[in-house]
Formats: structure tokens, sequence, C-alpha cells
């Protein structure tokens, strides 16, 4: 490939999952936007997401889901059978426009990546990937299909091995644990907030399912002591044909949805130091629930991955995408003028706590053997 791909879709404009939900904002077309405005989109390196097809996304989730999902869309309602079986219209699972669509295009986008990728190398960017939490056969956190699952499958069809996934989401990667349990080919080391929904990833899972909980207020420095402590050695001992990275934005500190402090440094230096550690590299969104942090977040990211300079100051065209924001939630009513100005945090370096030292120095060392 000659350089990063980008993989979007305009599916997600204005697209929301209702006014009270936390994905009411628009995260992938304002990340999408301020990459543009920044000059930093070569037309021929952009692709637009395809719609994953049923039996595309039957590759793992059950057909009889799959149908009631596109139900849903097309009665936008949901049966109390579908309801109490799939979970959609629960849990924080809306019933909404594009409730089918929307999802499917994250799923198509993520495939096609891992196909280009499997056949060529290279390193691809979907924003509107990530989606951790889906299950075989029922919605859950916000997401209705699992992309990363479905990406992975792509990558084990087309005969790679080792394979590795990595989740810095506030939140337990589950969905892709579960779906990849017991299968050697391919191990998954999340970093989450302990003790938050959806309540696992407590330990480790098995030589393949790694888990680092960390301690609300974890920081940069913390970050970057798990990264070169945990994460590269792994790579080192694993040597992965692939790695993809769900980058999910709401362990940034600003984020309403989970207690962790990093800033958006941290992500830039996770994603700098993995993205060409394998011949194949995907990087997926996932959560975040702020709209500016969100999309100032992964449009960085797009530079980290370019070898792009971060300016001092935005230019107007970016700046602009950033003030036409709005954000219902406390944050929104008096946003700090960095938030408008510029891509990069203010560091939120502090010490590295025991409970973080813990996670290399404890178990981490005997699941780094059990892959060797």
């Amino acid at each position: 490939m000659p350089g990063p791909l980008l993989i979007g879709s305009e599916i997600y404009r204005g697209s929301t999952y209702g006014p009270k939900h936390p994905l009411a904002i628009p995260r992938v077309s304002t990340t999408l936007d301020l990459i543009r405005a920044l000059g930093w989109l070569d037309p021929a390196r952009y692709l637009d997401s395809p719609m994953a097809s049923p039996d595309e996304l039957c590759r793992f989730h059950d057909p009889a889901y799959i149908a009631a999902l596109r139900r849903a869309e097309e009665t936008q309602s949901v049966a109390p059978e579908d309801r109490e079986r799939y979970r959609i219209g629960a849990d924080g699972n809306p019933v909404y426009r594009e409730v089918f669509r929307r999802p499917a295009t994250s799923a198509g986008g993520v495939m096609m990546a891992a196909r280009m990728t499997a056949r060529d190398g290279g390193i691809a960017h979907v924003p509107g990937g990530g989606t951790h939490h889906g299950q075989r056969a029922r919605a859950s956190g916000f997401c209705y299909v699992n992309d990363a699952v479905l990406g992975l499958l792509a990558w084990l069809d087309a005969g790679l091995a080792p394979i590795l996934y990595l989740d810095i989401d506030a939140h337990h990667g589950d969905g892709v644990e579960i779906a990849f349990a017991g299968e050697p080919r391919v191990t998954t080391l999340s970093i989450h907030e302990a003790g938050r929904w959806p309540f696992s990833g407590s330990g480790h899972a098995g030589p393949q399912a790694l888990n680092l909980p960390v301690p609300p207020g974890f920081n940069d420095a913390e970050m970057r002591a798990l990264l070169h402590g945990a994460v590269l050695p792994l790579i080192d001992r694993l040597r992965p044909e692939a790695i993809m990275l769900q980058c999910g934005a709401d362990a940034l500190e600003e984020d309403p949805l989970a207690r962790l402090s990093l800033s958006n440094n941290a992500h830039a230096e996770f994603v700098g130091a993995v993205c060409r550690a394998a011949p194949r590299f995907l990087l997926l969104g996932g959560g975040g629930y702020n709209p500016w942090t969100v999309a100032r977040c992964w449009a960085r990211n797009w530079a980290v991955l370019n070898r792009l300079p971060i300016p001092e100051r935005l230019p107007p065209e970016a700046e602009e995408v950033l003030r036409r924001l709005t954000f219902n939630r406390a944050a929104g009513r008096n946003p700090p003028g960095h938030w408008f100005t510029t891509l990069a945090d203010p560091p939120r370096e502090g010490p590295v706590r025991e409970a973080v030292a813990d996670l290399i120095q404890g178990t981490l060392p005997e699941a780094l053997g059990a892959v060797a």
C-alpha cells in the first residue's frame, strides 16, 4: 500500500441513538471533517465503507439475530420476544433509524480493511469500527454487531496467524475475548477501568486472553508503563502477522462514562509504538462520549499513522469544525479553549501506582511465557 488508508462513511453524519443517549454526539463525521480541514486527506487514500451483507455478518453472528436487527430497522420497532432474546431496544441499545445499516457499515469497513491488508500489508484506520461488546446473538453496550471480531475472522480466513488484538477502551473488550476463547491463533489484551461495566476482565482468562484492569485516575505515565512493560514485550514475544487496536477515547479524562485520566498524548504514543510493529495494522475507534475529545484524539491518531506534525494552533477551517459542536452534558457548557484550537491535550503525568506496577510485575510475566 502507498500509505495508511482511511475508511469512513457519510452514514454517521446525522445518525444518532436518540437525544438523551451518550451516542447522540457526532464522532466519525467530526473526525473526518477535522482531518479534511487540516489538509491531511489524500483522496486516493480515502475509501467509502461498504455495508456488510447479512451473509457476511453471519460469519460470526446468529442469522436469526441479524434478521431481527433488520426487522427492527424496517419497522422502527421491536417485538417483545426479540427485545427479550436479543436485547434490541433494551439495555441502552435503542431502535433508531439506521439500527441495522450503521453497524453493518462499520463491519463492512473493518472487514474490507482486513482483507486489503491481508493481501497487501499496510495500515488502515476505521474510526467507525470498534464495537467490541457485540455478542453473537445479542446487542450489548451500544454495540449491535462486533466489527472487530469480523475483521479478525477475515484475517484468519486469509491464513494469517498469530494475530494480536489490543483494546485500550475504558470498558473491557468482552465481546472479542469471548468470541476467540480457545482460539490459539488470536491473542487479546485489554487495558480497561477496573470494576466498570461490563464488570468482566478482572484478570487473565487464559494464556491468549490477557486483561489489565487499571484503577480510576489512570494517567499518562501509567499507560506508558504498561506499554513498555507489557504490550511491547508481548508483541516482541508473539511476533504477530497482524495487529488490531481498538482505540476507544472514553479513557480520556473528560469523558463522562469513565473515571480514567489519560490525555490524548497517551493514545498518540501508544498508536505510534504499535502501528508498525507488525506487517498489518488496523486502528479502530470505539467508545468516547465527549465530541471534542473523541474527534481530536482520533484525528490526531491519523496524524500519527502518517507521521504528520501537529500544528501548534489549528487553522481556522479546523477550528470551525470544533466550534460547531454542541454537547448537552456539563463539560459542554463551558469547554476549555484548547478544545477548539489544538489537537494536543496538556500532559497528564503522575506516579505509577502500585496497582498498575503489579499488573506488570505480578501475573503478566507468566502470561507472556505462556505465549512463547
